[in-house]
């Protein structure tokens, strides 16, 4: 659906949206098992009795993976409770080897948080979250023209579910939600939210109501949204065709839909399932979750700084534009970096600039992401700011700065100044030495001295490149400007 279109569904109806959002917990093993959870095992090769679900195990929860979920939980403002309970969830599928996945129903580890988005026009809404749960993940299934191939590595992977209320208007704000979410999980390093591998998944909720009514429509589900885009893609996808349907005087059909990205379009999978035929009971082999206030706060004191409040400082304390500071603290670690070698060179401007530019620049062009641990990416910010005081020196030019980065990146680092003296980039700062090139140019083009004479400053620019020529690109910029100036008169 064209904008134009939405737009003018819009007009008539609302749409109401809420997200079921999977994410997988950053644990080295299952949640009741002590199988890896390593992305790309070859098939069926992570898994034991427990994780397939063989007669007479017993599950055993990862204290681990309760700690991230917690964490997830305190940082959106949720209420944790002192105790929630696993309950059983059956359905029959082949992925899911035991016939029920164990999870939480009707006492969620946690509930009642929000998560503040900020929208296109740069005001701010609150999105209620609804509740964040534990569960485990089934496996995978891969269907073919001869049959479905099942892997069982996924089995038991832990997840949380956060659910939002229907607080969402329209598929922009869906996304807008979800960019947010996925940062703050990043940042907590609860989970890496590689959408790829599978671990960061939603489900959305959506159904329309005519504009000003207050009452709910029929809500339909869309699962298989594997990408942000997927998830704009989808929404606009259901809010026509529901729209189409009202239009029509027909009802829309409370069912669960699949999205297709390759055809643009989410296909009816399965009428949707109200919490009874999934016959949840109390799960019977694990005892209740309990969480005291003294563990709760233990991790509440240990939460970092928040994308958005970190942003606000480093405008307040380094005095950086807020694009600067909102595109500086897009992930934790390319933050870490900044600030660790802001406080080695004090420029926050400067470094601002090389961090924004040629180091991102290199990390992406290597397939690395900017970050200090365990090993700096793409260059430790020591390496950086003890260039970066070269180039403030006056002892090299910019250009000739990005020159030597490059080399430091691919050579592991190094020092400098030994690079420069090597390569021969070290910058002419002689005013004799270039007084000297000066004139030789003012005397190569009278013409266009005549002409910047005349009034055509715009020449200057073309005196400062025949002097860098002639230097090799070694003289001193701002130095050969005033100097030309001063000649030029």
């Amino acid at each position: 659906m064209k904008a134009a279109e939405l737009d003018l569904v819009l007009d008539r109806y609302e749409p109401v949206i809420g997200l079921e959002v999977h994410a997988q917990l950053k644990t080295a093993s299952k949640i009741f098992c002590g199988c890896a959870t390593t992305y790309g095992a070859p098939p069926n090769t992570q898994v034991c009795p427990v994780c397939l679900g063989y007669p007479g195990v017993l599950p055993v929860l990862n204290a681990g993976a309760v700690e991230l979920a917690i964490t997830a939980a305190l940082a959106l403002g949720c209420v944790v409770h002192e105790t929630s309970l696993f309950a059983r969830k059956h359905y029959f599928y082949p992925d899911l080897p035991k016939g029920y996945q164990i999870s939480q129903f009707d006492r969620p580890l946690a509930t009642g948080g929000s998560l503040a988005i900020v929208l296109d026009d740069d005001t701010e809404k609150s999105i209620g979250i609804t509740r964040v749960h534990l569960e485990e993940d089934a496996g995978k299934s891969t269907h073919t023209g001869s049959g479905t191939l099942v892997d069982f590595n996924r089995c038991g992977t832990p997840l949380i579910e956060i659910v939002s209320e229907p607080d969402l208007r329209s598929p922009r704000e869906a996304y807008l939600y979800l960019r947010c979410l996925k940062q703050v999980l990043e940042y907590l390093e609860v989970s890496d939210c590689n959408m790829e591998e599978g671990s960061l998944r939603c489900d959305a909720n959506v159904s329309l109501r005519p504009v000003g009514r207050s009452e709910f429509g029929t809500k339909t589900e869309v699962k298989n949204v594997n990408s942000f885009r997927y998830v704009e893609d989808a929404l606009m996808f259901e809010i026509e065709r529901q729209a189409g349907l009202l239009e029509a005087g027909e009802q829309v059909v409370h069912e669960t839909r699949l999205w297709d990205s390759g055809r643009g379009e989410a296909r009816p999978m399965r009428s949707k399932e109200e919490s009874h035929d999934y016959r949840y009971f109390p799960e019977p082999d694990l005892e209740s979750l309990a969480v005291d206030a003294a563990m709760s706060e233990g991790i509440r004191s240990r939460l970092p700084e928040m994308p958005r409040v970190r942003a606000a400082r480093l405008v307040s304390e380094h005095g950086l534009p807020a694009y600067d500071a909102e595109v500086l603290t897009a992930t934790r670690a390319l933050a870490d970096y900044y600030e660790a070698a802001v406080e080695l060179f004090n420029e926050p401007k400067e470094v601002s600039n090389w961090v924004m530019g040629e180091v991102l620049r290199l990390a992406n062009e290597r397939g690395q992401s900017v970050r200090l641990e365990p090993t700096p990416q793409p260059i430790a910010p020591t390496d950086l700011a003890r260039l970066l005081e070269n180039k403030q020196e006056g002892r090299i030019s910019g250009s000739a700065a990005k020159e030597v980065l490059a080399i430091m990146v691919d050579e592991g680092g190094g020092d400098p100044l030994a690079i420069i003296e090597d390569r021969g980039l070290e910058q002419i700062s002689d005013a004799t030495a270039l007084e000297t090139e000066i004139e030789a140019v003012i005397e190569a083009h009278p013409d266009e001295v005549e002409a910047y004479r005349g009034g055509k400053a715009g020449l200057l620019g073309f005196f400062v490149g025949q002097v860098m020529k002639r230097t090799k690109g070694q003289a001193n910029p701002e130095l050969v400007n005033k100097i030309l100036r001063e000649k030029l008169g």
